[in-house]
């Protein structure tokens, strides 16, 4: 008989025994999509071991809005913080807001306003969008949930 070779069951069995490849990885995108949070961050957490920062980008954003866990800025912003150093400009321009805000992180805007320049110097057009506002977070996030993005003290 011939194993299963397509299928959720043998991704998940893939990412388990850190077998990851672009497929495994795009799976999670899809299981976190139908709401299976809890296997999207094993597939997810598989695929960032191995160097995919989309995957690193995704843990973030299942971290900042507590899907599949809980609610962890300080992971959120550290996964950001991984894919930036890997020079994705989504986890950039993640990172970036990260510190403007100081969510998850100590807020450094300097800091944090040069890794926005960064993602929009490779065209990412959030980013664009971010510079043209003076890099106020309420241009990308009007609808966010500003109680999250507090000073912590």
């Amino acid at each position: 008989m011939n194993p299963p070779e397509m299928g959720i069951d043998r991704v998940l069995d893939n990412a388990a025994r850190g077998q990851v490849d672009m497929i495994t990885c795009a799976s999670g995108y899809h299981l976190t999509k139908k709401g299976d949070h809890i296997d999207a961050r094993s597939v997810f957490t598989a695929c960032a071991a191995a160097g995919y920062t989309g995957a690193m980008t995704w843990m973030g954003q299942l971290d900042n809005n507590g899907l599949g866990a809980e609610y962890n800025p300080d992971a959120a912003a550290e996964w950001d913080r991984r894919a930036a150093l890997a020079g994705d400009p989504v986890g950039q321009f993640n990172y970036g807001l990260d510190l403007i805000r100081g969510h998850g992180v100590a807020q450094d805007t300097g800091q944090g306003r040069a890794l926005v320049d960064k993602a929009a110097a490779q065209g990412l057009d959030i980013a664009l969008r971010l510079q043209a506002a003076g890099y106020d977070p309420e241009e990308v996030t009007p609808d966010a949930d500003n109680w999250k993005y507090a000073p912590a003290f």
